[in-house]
């Protein structure tokens, strides 16, 4: 499970793209976005799940094309609805060009993807579609849980744990189900490759929570206390407020109510009050609870001893990033 093989073999077939059609003011866009980098985890997972199931992981390059079109269509219609100047360091698309561009470039990516799936014969291109639209509509409803947590002071862990599953990880799942499906694998066993994923999204998603407070700037690559400005209730912020005293509890509501003008001082204090109840090791406990659920589903996969220390390694791997 040579992963950066895979990732230049993606790029290599990414690069092999034309996007250079008319109108322009349509596929620059599209262009630009595939280009900006980012560590291509989604579509390494489709070539990894084609891999472990057959000979020749380059014929899931299709899939793994379309995975990346529409997680990148997702960026830019979520760069566009929390009003973000930058992604990866560059202009976003509706900042380069204009709001109108970049909703209807994010429509053309959906439709791109569907596309590279007519690449294979009519039984997978079947499989692959219905999945593809199961997990696209989920992810716009983990988007619009995500929009409607914003404005409400009752959200639960549970619900918070759902809502990320939809946004971040059913996609996951589905990246190395497409592989199976290419490769194709079994039902039964593409879908415990399915759950791995999904259980290693939600690791994934909250070791980025984690991160975001807890992180280090220089390696991270986002500001440290982002999610503390913008009050974003992550499982940090519901977590202390299940397990702190009522003092606390009354400070941190104030922080995530208030209209704080200082965000250093916020920062700060907020953070404070999550390592006074222990809020990183609580995270840091329900990531390896994930991820070992991950591991679990790996047990059930008849495939050979370097494969699965392959999946094992990559949750390890994920587990204990800090970018």
């Amino acid at each position: 499970m040579d992963l950066l093989n895979y990732h230049s073999e993606f790029i290599a077939h990414l690069h092999q793209q034309d996007y250079t059609r008319t109108p322009k003011n349509l596929y620059e866009p599209i262009d630009y976005i595939l280009q900006l980098g980012g560590k291509r985890i989604r579509p390494i997972l489709t070539l990894i799940g084609a891999d472990i199931f057959s000979e020749n992981f380059k014929k899931a390059l299709p899939a793994a094309l379309a995975v990346e079109i529409f997680h990148n269509f997702t960026l830019i219609h979520d760069d566009i609805m929390d009003e973000a100047p930058l992604r990866r360091g560059k202009e976003t698309v509706h900042e380069k060009w204009n709001l109108n561009t970049g909703i209807l470039s994010g429509d053309a990516m959906l439709i791109l993807a569907y596309q590279y799936f007519e690449n294979y014969e009519p039984v997978i291109f079947q499989k692959l579609a219905q999945l593809f639209s199961k997990t696209a509509l989920e992810v716009c409803d983990g988007q619009q849980l995500d929009i409607d947590f914003e404005t409400k002071n009752d959200v639960t862990i549970d619900q918070y744990l759902q809502m990320i599953t939809l946004k971040t990880s059913v996609l996951l799942g589905a990246a190395l189900k497409m592989g199976a499906i290419v490769a194709k694998a079994d039902e039964a066993q593409a879908q415990y490759l399915y759950d791995y994923g999904l259980n290693l999204g939600i690791a994934f998603q909250l070791q980025d929570d984690y991160l975001d407070t807890f992180g280090d700037s220089k390696t991270f690559g986002k500001q440290i206390g982002g999610d503390i400005i913008e009050n974003k209730k992550t499982y940090l912020y519901l977590k202390t407020l299940e397990v702190a005293n009522d003092a606390d509890i009354k400070d941190l509501i104030s922080f995530y109510n208030g209209n704080e003008k200082n965000n250093k001082e916020k920062i700060i204090a907020v953070t404070a009050i999550f390592q006074r109840n222990e809020i990183p090791t609580l995270t840091k406990q329900l990531i390896e609870k994930y991820t070992n659920k991950a591991f679990s589903c790996i047990e059930k996969l008849l495939i050979n001893d370097e494969a699965k220390m392959g999946l094992r390694q990559l949750g390890l791997n994920l587990m204990s990033r800090n970018v």
